[in-house]
């Protein structure tokens, strides 16, 4: 029996992506719009922060599509 809810998967895209496909790979884990993810993350940049480079670390931890 497969389970009712849709296992959303944890990777970087191929398409739709802008610079490493982190924002679009979080937006479609989260049921978001990669265009809100990215606008999130540039906020939130102007705050102080490891906000770079925790996106580094999910740019080599992420699998690619």
């Amino acid at each position: 029996m497969t389970s009712p809810l849709r296992t959303r998967s944890f990777s970087r895209p191929r398409h739709n992506r802008r610079i490493a496909g982190v924002c679009a790979g979080l937006a479609q884990r989260f049921g978001m719009s990669p265009g809100m993810v990215r606008i999130l993350f540039v906020v939130s940049c102007l705050l102080p922060g490891p906000q770079i480079l925790i996106y580094l670390a999910l740019w080599a931890l992420m699998p690619s599509e």
